[in-house]
Protein backbone atom coordinates (compact mmCIF):
# COMPACT_ATOMS: atom_id res chain seq x y z
CA UNK A 1 0.00 0.00 0.00
CA UNK A 2 1.34 3.82 -0.67
CA UNK A 3 0.31 6.08 1.54
CA UNK A 4 1.05 9.94 2.56
CA UNK A 5 0.46 11.22 6.32
CA UNK A 6 -0.54 14.94 5.55
CA UNK A 7 -0.77 15.46 9.39
CA UNK A 8 1.39 14.61 12.02
CA UNK A 9 3.48 15.67 15.13
CA UNK A 10 5.99 13.49 15.57
CA UNK A 11 8.42 16.42 17.03
CA UNK A 12 5.97 15.54 20.33
CA UNK A 13 7.94 14.42 23.23
CA UNK A 14 6.07 11.32 23.20
CA UNK A 15 8.38 9.92 20.23
CA UNK A 16 11.88 11.12 22.15
CA UNK A 17 13.06 7.58 22.65
CA UNK A 18 12.38 5.51 19.72
CA UNK A 19 11.27 7.97 17.19
CA UNK A 20 13.32 6.25 14.28
CA UNK A 21 11.59 2.87 15.10
CA UNK A 22 8.24 5.00 14.41
CA UNK A 23 9.68 5.70 11.13
CA UNK A 24 10.89 2.29 10.33
CA UNK A 25 7.48 1.34 10.81
CA UNK A 26 5.74 3.59 8.69
CA UNK A 27 7.71 3.20 5.74
CA UNK A 28 7.00 -0.65 6.21
CA UNK A 29 3.16 0.45 5.91
CA UNK A 30 3.97 1.97 2.69
CA UNK A 31 4.12 5.21 4.39
CA UNK A 32 6.24 7.07 1.66
CA UNK A 33 6.32 11.00 3.24
CA UNK A 34 5.35 12.58 6.23
CA UNK A 35 3.87 16.06 6.79
CA UNK A 36 4.52 17.55 9.90
CA UNK A 37 2.42 20.38 11.37
CA UNK A 38 3.73 23.43 13.27
CA UNK A 39 1.98 24.38 16.31
CA UNK A 40 4.31 27.28 18.04
CA UNK A 41 7.10 29.21 16.60
CA UNK A 42 8.93 28.05 19.57
CA UNK A 43 9.07 24.71 18.23
CA UNK A 44 10.35 25.33 14.82
CA UNK A 45 13.57 24.49 14.78
CA UNK A 46 12.73 20.89 16.06
CA UNK A 47 10.63 20.09 12.58
CA UNK A 48 12.97 22.17 10.37
CA UNK A 49 15.61 19.17 12.21
CA UNK A 50 13.45 15.97 11.77
CA UNK A 51 13.44 17.12 7.59
CA UNK A 52 17.12 17.58 7.62
CA UNK A 53 17.53 13.95 9.88
CA UNK A 54 14.41 12.15 7.65
CA UNK A 55 15.43 14.01 3.69
CA UNK A 56 12.75 12.87 1.48
CA UNK A 57 10.62 11.81 3.82
CA UNK A 58 9.45 14.15 6.41
CA UNK A 59 8.46 17.94 4.83
CA UNK A 60 7.64 20.64 7.58
CA UNK A 61 4.74 23.13 7.79
CA UNK A 62 4.90 26.87 9.51
CA UNK A 63 2.60 27.36 11.44
CA UNK A 64 0.48 29.31 14.91
CA UNK A 65 -2.13 26.67 16.23
CA UNK A 66 -4.94 28.57 17.07
CA UNK A 67 -4.38 27.28 21.06
CA UNK A 68 -1.63 28.60 20.93
CA UNK A 69 -2.30 32.37 20.70
CA UNK A 70 -2.57 34.53 23.88
CA UNK A 71 -1.46 37.98 24.39
CA UNK A 72 2.06 37.25 22.88
CA UNK A 73 0.37 36.94 19.30
CA UNK A 74 2.16 39.91 17.57
CA UNK A 75 5.54 38.14 18.63
CA UNK A 76 4.21 34.96 17.11
CA UNK A 77 3.43 36.25 14.08
CA UNK A 78 6.77 38.41 14.14
CA UNK A 79 8.68 34.90 14.26
CA UNK A 80 5.85 33.70 11.09
CA UNK A 81 6.93 35.73 9.13
CA UNK A 82 10.53 35.67 9.34
CA UNK A 83 10.52 31.63 8.87
CA UNK A 84 7.78 31.58 6.56
CA UNK A 85 10.03 34.28 3.65
CA UNK A 86 12.57 31.43 4.17
CA UNK A 87 11.13 29.05 1.79
CA UNK A 88 11.72 26.05 3.61
CA UNK A 89 8.21 25.26 4.06
CA UNK A 90 5.59 22.74 2.40
CA UNK A 91 2.50 24.56 3.37
CA UNK A 92 0.99 26.99 6.20
CA UNK A 93 -0.27 25.01 9.36
CA UNK A 94 -1.85 23.96 11.60
CA UNK A 95 -3.50 26.98 11.39
CA UNK A 96 -7.00 28.35 12.12
CA UNK A 97 -9.77 28.97 14.73
CA UNK A 98 -10.64 26.69 17.86
CA UNK A 99 -13.66 27.86 20.26
CA UNK A 100 -13.89 24.51 21.63
CA UNK A 101 -12.05 25.42 24.65
CA UNK A 102 -11.82 29.39 24.84
CA UNK A 103 -13.78 31.71 23.10
CA UNK A 104 -12.73 34.83 24.79
CA UNK A 105 -9.32 34.96 22.34
CA UNK A 106 -11.53 34.42 19.22
CA UNK A 107 -10.68 38.38 18.08
CA UNK A 108 -6.76 37.31 18.51
CA UNK A 109 -7.46 33.83 16.89
CA UNK A 110 -8.92 35.59 13.67
CA UNK A 111 -6.60 38.47 13.47
CA UNK A 112 -3.48 35.56 13.76
CA UNK A 113 -5.43 33.38 11.00
CA UNK A 114 -5.88 35.74 8.81
CA UNK A 115 -2.65 36.97 8.34
CA UNK A 116 -1.68 33.61 8.00
CA UNK A 117 -3.89 32.93 5.32
CA UNK A 118 -2.83 35.98 3.56
CA UNK A 119 0.90 34.93 3.56
CA UNK A 120 0.22 31.55 1.93
CA UNK A 121 -1.73 33.06 -0.15
CA UNK A 122 1.10 35.66 -1.16
CA UNK A 123 3.99 33.08 -1.11
CA UNK A 124 1.29 30.32 -3.24
CA UNK A 125 1.55 27.75 -0.20
CA UNK A 126 -1.69 25.33 0.56
CA UNK A 127 -2.98 25.77 4.36
CA UNK A 128 -3.79 23.15 6.82
CA UNK A 129 -6.78 24.63 8.53
CA UNK A 130 -7.80 23.39 12.17
CA UNK A 131 -11.27 24.65 12.96
CA UNK A 132 -12.90 23.16 15.84
CA UNK A 133 -16.93 24.59 16.76
CA UNK A 134 -15.51 27.45 14.30
CA UNK A 135 -16.78 26.33 10.48
CA UNK A 136 -19.02 29.52 10.03
CA UNK A 137 -16.10 31.85 11.18
CA UNK A 138 -13.43 30.13 9.42
CA UNK A 139 -15.36 30.11 6.39
CA UNK A 140 -16.34 34.05 6.45
CA UNK A 141 -12.66 34.53 7.10
CA UNK A 142 -11.94 32.87 3.84
CA UNK A 143 -14.18 34.63 2.21
CA UNK A 144 -12.08 37.58 2.24
CA UNK A 145 -9.80 36.22 -0.16
CA UNK A 146 -9.51 35.07 -3.92
CA UNK A 147 -10.75 31.53 -4.29
CA UNK A 148 -8.44 31.04 -7.22
CA UNK A 149 -5.83 31.41 -5.16
CA UNK A 150 -6.95 29.56 -2.05
CA UNK A 151 -5.57 25.76 -1.37
CA UNK A 152 -5.13 23.38 1.62
CA UNK A 153 -6.84 20.99 3.40
CA UNK A 154 -9.71 21.13 6.32
CA UNK A 155 -7.39 19.17 9.50
CA UNK A 156 -9.47 16.06 11.27
CA UNK A 157 -12.65 16.70 9.61
CA UNK A 158 -15.56 15.62 10.69
CA UNK A 159 -18.74 17.26 9.42
CA UNK A 160 -21.46 16.78 7.05
CA UNK A 161 -20.93 16.59 3.31
CA UNK A 162 -22.63 20.41 2.84
CA UNK A 163 -19.57 22.22 4.96
CA UNK A 164 -17.31 20.52 2.23
CA UNK A 165 -18.70 21.86 -0.46
CA UNK A 166 -19.23 25.36 0.76
CA UNK A 167 -15.33 25.17 1.59
CA UNK A 168 -14.72 23.52 -1.99
CA UNK A 169 -16.64 26.94 -3.30
CA UNK A 170 -14.15 29.11 -1.37
CA UNK A 171 -10.65 27.46 -3.51
CA UNK A 172 -9.12 24.30 -3.95
CA UNK A 173 -9.94 22.86 -0.97
CA UNK A 174 -9.28 18.99 0.67
CA UNK A 175 -10.44 17.09 3.30
CA UNK A 176 -8.28 15.06 6.28
CA UNK A 177 -9.46 11.32 7.08
CA UNK A 178 -7.95 10.26 10.37
CA UNK A 179 -8.63 7.78 13.14
CA UNK A 180 -11.88 9.53 14.18
CA UNK A 181 -13.20 8.03 11.38
CA UNK A 182 -12.98 4.49 12.57
CA UNK A 183 -15.06 5.37 15.80
CA UNK A 184 -18.49 4.12 16.70
CA UNK A 185 -19.98 7.04 17.31
CA UNK A 186 -18.03 9.29 13.73
CA UNK A 187 -21.55 10.26 12.08
CA UNK A 188 -20.03 11.93 9.95
CA UNK A 189 -19.14 9.05 8.16
CA UNK A 190 -22.59 7.34 7.21
CA UNK A 191 -22.50 10.23 4.73
CA UNK A 192 -18.65 10.87 4.10
CA UNK A 193 -18.88 9.06 0.12
CA UNK A 194 -20.70 12.22 -0.83
CA UNK A 195 -17.44 13.71 -0.86
CA UNK A 196 -15.63 12.31 -4.12
CA UNK A 197 -12.41 10.28 -3.01
CA UNK A 198 -10.74 12.35 -4.77
CA UNK A 199 -10.95 15.24 -2.01
CA UNK A 200 -9.84 12.90 0.90
CA UNK A 201 -6.31 12.68 2.26
CA UNK A 202 -4.84 10.52 5.15
CA UNK A 203 -3.74 12.22 7.89
CA UNK A 204 -3.33 10.56 11.44
CA UNK A 205 -2.83 14.17 14.18
CA UNK A 206 -0.67 11.77 15.65
CA UNK A 207 0.43 10.97 18.85
CA UNK A 208 -3.67 12.09 18.88
CA UNK A 209 -6.72 9.78 18.08
CA UNK A 210 -5.38 6.71 17.44
CA UNK A 211 -7.83 4.52 15.21
CA UNK A 212 -9.24 1.52 16.15
CA UNK A 213 -7.71 -1.22 17.02
CA UNK A 214 -5.37 0.96 18.37
CA UNK A 215 -7.45 3.92 20.35
CA UNK A 216 -5.68 4.69 23.79
CA UNK A 217 -3.05 4.04 22.26
CA UNK A 218 0.03 6.81 20.87
CA UNK A 219 -0.69 7.22 17.14
CA UNK A 220 1.56 7.17 14.44
CA UNK A 221 1.75 7.15 11.05
CA UNK A 222 2.09 3.60 10.20
CA UNK A 223 -1.58 3.09 11.64
CA UNK A 224 -3.07 4.78 8.68
CA UNK A 225 -3.64 1.43 7.45
CA UNK A 226 -6.69 1.01 9.72
CA UNK A 227 -7.90 4.33 8.58
CA UNK A 228 -7.86 3.55 4.45
CA UNK A 229 -9.53 0.06 5.61
CA UNK A 230 -12.43 2.38 6.84
CA UNK A 231 -12.32 4.33 3.84
CA UNK A 232 -12.43 1.21 1.62
CA UNK A 233 -15.39 0.59 3.31
CA UNK A 234 -17.11 3.59 3.13
CA UNK A 235 -16.09 4.16 -0.40
CA UNK A 236 -16.23 0.49 -1.63
CA UNK A 237 -13.06 0.44 -3.21
CA UNK A 238 -9.94 -1.59 -1.80
CA UNK A 239 -7.43 -0.24 0.64
CA UNK A 240 -5.09 -0.33 -1.49
CA UNK A 241 -7.11 2.30 -4.26
CA UNK A 242 -7.28 4.31 -0.95
CA UNK A 243 -3.56 4.72 -0.43
CA UNK A 244 -3.06 5.58 -3.96
CA UNK A 245 -6.01 8.08 -4.59
CA UNK A 246 -5.42 10.27 -1.58
CA UNK A 247 -1.60 10.41 -2.13
CA UNK A 248 -2.28 11.66 -5.38
CA UNK A 249 -4.43 14.32 -3.74
CA UNK A 250 -1.79 15.11 -1.38
CA UNK A 251 0.84 14.82 -4.05
CA UNK A 252 -1.40 17.27 -6.35
CA UNK A 253 -1.88 19.73 -3.19
CA UNK A 254 1.34 19.89 -1.82
CA UNK A 255 4.21 18.77 -3.85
Amino acid sequence: MRIIETHAHLDDPQYSEDLDEVILRAKQAGVEKVLLASVTMRDIEKLKALESKYPGFCYAMVGVHPQEVNASYREELDAFDREIHSGKFIAVGEVGIDLYWDKTTQAEQEIVFRHQVASAVEIGLPIAIHARDAFQPTVNILREFDKNKLRGVLHCFSGAPENARAMMSLGDFYFGIGGVSTFKNAKFTERLSEIPLDRILLETDCPYLAPVPMRGKRNEPSFLTFVAGKLAQIYSVTAEQVGEITSKNAEKLFF
